[in-house]
């Protein structure tokens, strides 16, 4: 009866020193460093995210930029967003509001 030892059953493939160093190597990258490839895929996510994040506010701050000079270009423009805003009216006036389902389901969440 022959006694095997252990490197015996270790494919021979993976008793070469160089494949052995790259496999080491590859588990170090993958899994170990601090900078590990799943980390890395983790903050580009996170960065992709945060850039979407920002074009989204320099939009919206270049569209309420673009509000703000317009209401202070005019009292017809002021009183334009007072009525489609704050819903204001004048004295004599009958305001009819149509709403669009999205607006109502909207206004219902503010409500409960």
């Amino acid at each position: 009866m022959a006694r095997f030892s252990f490197p015996d059953r270790i494919p021979s493939f993976f008793r070469n020193k160089y494949v052995l160093t790259i496999v080491l190597f590859l588990i170090w990258i993958l899994l170990l460093d601090s900078n590990n490839l799943i980390s890395r895929y983790r903050e580009m996510r996170e960065l992709k995210k945060l850039r979407n994040q920002k074009e989204y506010y320099i939009n919206k701050i270049e569209e309420e930029s673009r509000k703000l000079r317009e209401l202070k270009t005019g009292n017809d423009n002021l009183e334009k967003f007072a009525r489609e805003e704050y819903r204001m009216k004048k004295p004599d006036e009958d305001l009819y509001i149509i709403l669009t389902p999205r607006e109502e389901r909207k206004i219902s969440r503010q409500n409960q």
